[in-house]
């Protein structure tokens, strides 16, 4: 394995284990993905920009608070490395529980990541809703 295929490796384990710490609905797991000492930045569908750890834990927080049961499942991953920074494109199908109903969506996302000594760490989520095309219903 070539050294930027196994750092594309080590990337896709990072994102990973975003989605896992997101289905958790722990804002510890959380935390422990996300650059906390550098300037990270968090978009949410439908929210504004959250800048800085205490903002964006905040938003996390929030979430985790209001929701019951959450999972993912990831398709259509791109992973781009360039030295200590990389970024992964992907489309979340969520699913959802909102008062006792099932729900589906899908979200487009970017994922951002620094390699840090600790590994590759978050710096920017950005999640934007896909809405349902002719085709898709």
């Amino acid at each position: 394995m070539s050294s930027l295929e196994s750092q594309e490796f080590e990337v896709e384990r990072a994102n990973e284990r975003f989605y896992r710490a997101f289905e958790s609905l722990d804002i510890g797991q959380m935390e422990s993905i996300w650059a906390t000492d550098r300037p990270v930045k968090c978009i949410h569908p439908g929210w504004d920009v959250r800048s800085g750890w205490p903002a964006v834990r905040d938003s996390w927080v929030l979430i985790f608070n209001h929701t019951a049961g959450i999972r993912f499942e990831v398709t259509d991953v791109d992973i781009v490395v360039d030295g200590d920074l990389a970024w992964v494109t992907c489309v979340e199908h969520v699913r959802v529980s909102v008062e006792g109903e099932p729900q589906n969506n899908r979200i487009l996302a970017t994922n951002l990541y620094s390699k840090r000594p600790a590994g590759w760490l978050m710096i920017h989520h950005h999640g934007s809703p896909v809405f349902a095309g002719p085709s898709d219903r």
